[in-house]
């Protein structure tokens, strides 16, 4: 699998998004792409408690953990690269974690517009 350019949503060089818990696809703690990645994972979210629940709620739980993974669950708080069509989709329910931009992936605004991701910085821009 051949990684997509490293470039944020500003069209920066893409800065890491967490190490602990280690995220990615690629599971390099980046929230790099590739056209493999069907789920886009390409979102650097800081996670809440209403965003974990609300995730659960919808199918994909990403508190529990999960040793066969190797996953201990995500607690607030934690960094994590998150599906753009997950983040729209809280985004649209009102329960959108914070963003922080220099670490999402440009190809996240295939699926997200750039003004939705500014509206939940969690970093100046």
């Amino acid at each position: 699998m051949e990684k997509d350019n490293s470039i944020n949503v500003l069209g920066g060089p893409l800065a890491p998004c967490s190490t602990a818990p280690v995220t990615g696809f690629f599971r390099d703690g980046h929230c790099n792409t590739c056209t493999e990645d069907h789920g886009s994972h390409t979102v650097c979210v800081v996670t809440t408690a209403e965003f974990l629940a609300f995730s659960k709620y919808v199918g994909n739980d990403l508190s529990t953990p999960r040793a066969e993974f190797g996953f201990a669950g995500l607690q607030p708080g934690d960094r994590w690269c998150l599906c753009a069509a997950r983040f729209l989709q809280a985004a649209d329910e009102g329960c959108a974690p914070k963003v922080h931009l220099e670490a999402t992936h440009q190809r996240a605004l295939e699926i997200v517009p750039l003004g939705i991701l500014q509206s939940y910085a969690a970093d100046p821009a």
